[in-house]
């Protein structure tokens, strides 16, 4: 399908429906120590590895010298909480035509991965539980602990594409619903950086961040890349829409 070889998606908010739960888990970690934490100050670590979202928010509060020395601590806590609610919560579930959009993409020989903020014992609880390795809907997936760092740096990515055999960064579509998400894929040489909107960012917190196009949801990507492979016939490459780049 066009020269597409690899599509990664982000999980909470892109792929996964899990209504906000990683991000009300930051807060309660931090509440539960005396720190509070405002909406855009959440917003400004959306899509980042979660340990680097717990430093950075402890950095900014007054209790920082106190307590960055038990960010392991704090890290832990957040696991913790977040893992109850991704066992226990019935609501956690995928986005409607999450899977269907998996297998369009490989059944045109498309490969598709997962890459995400969580470490690895979160994102394989969710893999499992909404069944996506098990019947072949994904072929890999990494995590932020798993490189030198997380969102917006392109290591995930990179380490993809490496583990699939794919080297051309033009041949991949990243989609993601934060803007460190189309940060990353940006800084990743993306041929195509599609945001969605149904997650945890807005159009207009989106629209400011390098991208091609934003769309409703994962399951309006088919379409998209169908209306692209009619138009681009006689085109050689979309530009972002963003001119300051």
């Amino acid at each position: 399908m066009m020269d597409f070889k690899l599509a990664i998606f982000d999980m909470a908010g892109t792929t996964v429906s899990e209504g906000g739960a990683v991000y009300q888990a930051l807060r309660r970690t931090l509440e539960d120590r005396g720190v509070d934490v405002g909406a855009e100050a959440l917003h400004q670590v959306k899509g980042t590895d979660k340990r680097e979202a717990l430093r950075l928010l402890v950095g900014q509060s007054p209790r920082s010298e106190e307590l960055l020395p038990e960010l392991s601590a704090l890290h832990q806590s957040f696991v913790d909480q977040l893992e109850q609610v991704y066992t226990k919560d019935p609501t956690i579930t995928e986005f409607p035509g999450t899977s269907e959009t998996f297998a369009w993409l490989r059944a045109r020989g498309v490969k598709v991965a997962l890459n995400t903020g969580f470490n690895r014992r979160i994102a394989s609880l969710l893999i499992d539980r909404l069944c996506w390795k098990s019947t072949g809907l994904i072929d890999a997936v990494v995590c932020s602990d798993e490189v030198e760092q997380g969102r917006p740096y392109p290591y995930m990515i990179a380490k993809l594409m490496d583990q699939l055999g794919v080297v051309d960064p033009e041949a991949v579509i990243k989609v993601g619903d934060a803007p460190a998400d189309l940060l990353e894929g940006y800084h990743a040489g993306c041929g195509l950086v599609i945001g969605v909107l149904q997650g945890s960012s807005t159009r207009e917190q989106l629209e400011s961040h390098p991208h091609h196009y934003l769309i409703g949801s994962v399951a309006d990507l088919p379409d998209l890349l169908v209306n692209l492979a009619r138009k681009r016939r006689t085109e050689d490459k979309v530009g972002f829409n963003q001119s300051n780049l």
